[in-house]
């Protein structure tokens, strides 16, 4: 095992990948057996999971370990965490409030700029995520963390907020895709004419 990919900061990155799966159980499991606190525990899985996508960036500028594989593997797992739970809350029925479209949106988007982080690696480019990006991520990750923890709780219903915020994050989602992909072409047509 090489050192400079098992650092700590890729296998928190590691580790929020691997929390997609348990959330999406945890819901199944909601949704199976009326297991009313599988929401509780998804909840708590996503916070932490959501938590380690801060720490991870930080260690790694602190430490300077910032490696290609982490650049590369960060957006990926906020992608799959955020996506399969998107997907998995569309799964649990209109009750929740997630209209498919929206998350078709979104992760339409996040496959293009995906794509396109594809075809930059293959010009020798490696793009991170952006301030519109992590403010994009942070905002989906805020509205899912409140519609997955849907029940009212002391007479407080965190649903509106969660769909208010999916609003903002969809809008902002458009954006920042289409600002990757427009400085992305700016940068293949520079390319091209070198």
């Amino acid at each position: 095992m090489r050192k400079d990919i098992f650092n700590l900061p890729n296998c928190l990155t590691m580790a929020r990948i691997g929390a997609a799966p348990i959330i999406v159980l945890l819901l199944y499991f909601e949704m199976w057996f009326g297991f009313r606190f599988g929401s509780y525990f998804a909840f708590g899985v996503f916070f932490i999971a959501s938590v380690t996508d801060y720490f991870d960036g930080k260690i790694a500028r602190e430490q300077n370990i910032i490696t290609n594989l982490g650049k590369f593997l960060d957006p990926l797992a906020d992608k799959l965490l955020i996506g399969s739970v998107l997907i998995m809350l569309v799964r649990l029925g209109p009750g929740w409030g997630v209209p498919a479209w929206m998350v078709i949106i979104i992760i339409g988007r996040e496959l293009a700029v995906t794509g396109m982080r594809a075809v930059a690696a293959e010009m020798g480019e490696v793009v991170a995520a952006d301030k519109f990006g992590k403010a994009k991520t942070l905002l989906q990750s805020l509205a899912t963390g409140f519609l997955i923890f849907h029940y009212p709780l002391l007479g407080w219903d965190p649903r509106p907020l969660g769909h208010g915020l999916l609003w903002v994050a969809l809008i902002l989602t458009i954006f920042s895709g289409g600002n990757y992909l427009y400085n992305f072409y700016k940068k293949w047509l520079k390319t091209e004419e070198n």
